[in-house]
């Protein structure tokens, strides 16, 4: 069997925002329907159009939506890629707007399973991006500290690069009390976007 064409990312957009048209006046749960029927496919071009549909569909998020939301990274979430986009999109926009819904991602970051795992990190940036929920990301970051798997460090020190855009001396503090336990891959990632004589003091051996 031929594996699908893969089309480039510019491309899935501007295909996704012109079919999009002729869905965005039904019911968003008709809409998120559609969806997941793509995303049932297991096509990675018809998966990120899935995502970006409900991205769109934004403004009309609520709460309940989470379910759908966690069920989609459960079941259909296979890669980093994936991961990233319904995290940083769709459910990350959704817990930025009812951060309420945060303590649900922590149970994530226990989870056998790598995808998991690293969305319970990532979910957060977008609300750590305006200003929300970093004593979450720290919560999530302390599960997550010692984590063998590369994708998962990339994915919370990469949470902690975020906030320190935001809450730098905090981050910058955090790290310090971590740094000996953290792994190299994380560290750097957190301390990416900080001054160079942090990170000095936070590369120290």
């Amino acid at each position: 069997m031929e594996k699908p064409m893969v089309l480039r990312a510019a491309i899935v957009r501007k295909i996704s925002a012109e079919h999009f048209r002729e869905t965005r006046n039904l019911p968003k749960d008709e809409i998120f329907k559609l969806c997941e029927e793509l995303l049932k496919s297991g096509n990675g071009n018809l998966g990120e159009i899935a995502r970006d549909w409900a991205y769109r569909c934004r403004k009309r998020y609520e709460k309940k939506d989470f379910r759908t939301f966690e069920r989609w990274l459960k079941k259909y979430v296979k890669g980093w890629g994936s991961c990233d986009h319904l995290c940083v999109h769709p459910l990350g926009h959704l817990i930025l707007q009812f951060p309420e819904l945060a303590p649900k991602t922590k149970k994530w970051a226990r989870s056998k399973h790598i995808w998991e795992r690293r969305a319970a990190a990532v979910a957060l940036i977008p609300a750590l991006r305006r200003k929300l929920l970093l004593k979450e990301a720290f919560q999530t970051a302390d599960i997550l500290l010692q984590n063998e798997e590369d994708l998962v460090q990339k994915g919370y020190g990469w949470m902690l690069k975020e906030a320190s855009n935001q809450f730098s001396k905090k981050v910058f503090l955090y790290v310090m009390k971590n740094r000996r336990k953290m792994p190299r891959t994380a560290l750097r990632y957190a301390i990416e976007k900080m001054p160079m004589r942090w990170k000095k003091e936070a590369m120290k051996k």
